[in-house]
C-alpha cells in the first residue's frame, strides 16, 4: 500500500509512506470524524491512499493571512 500526503491548497506532494501493512491508529486516522475522513482521505483502484494535509508553505501563509482560511485554494 502506498500512502501519499498532498497539500490541500497548492497540491504539492508532502511525502509518502510505503507499507504492506499499517494500522490506522499509527497514522492517527482513528482520531478523525467521519466527515474529516471523507474530506481528507481518498483511495483509488490501485490501492493508493491520498491524504490531504497542509504543507509548511501554505501553513505559514495561513498564519500570516488568517482570512485565507475561507478559501479552499489561495495560491495563484
Amino acid at each position: 500500500m502506498n500512502i501519499i500526503y498532498k497539500c490541500r491548497h497548492c497540491g504539492a506532494k508532502i511525502g509518502s509512506i510505503r507499507s504492506d501493512h499499517i494500522e490506522e491508529s499509527t497514522l492517527g486516522f482513528d482520531h478523525l470524524t467521519d466527515h474529516e475522513r471523507q474530506e481528507m482521505i481518498q483511495s483509488n483502484q490501485e490501492g493508493q491512499i491520498q491524504v490531504m494535509a497542509i504543507c509548511e508553505d501554505c501553513q505559514e501563509t495561513l498564519d500570516k493571512y488568517p482570512e485565507y482560511h475561507q478559501w479552499e485554494t489561495f495560491i495563484q
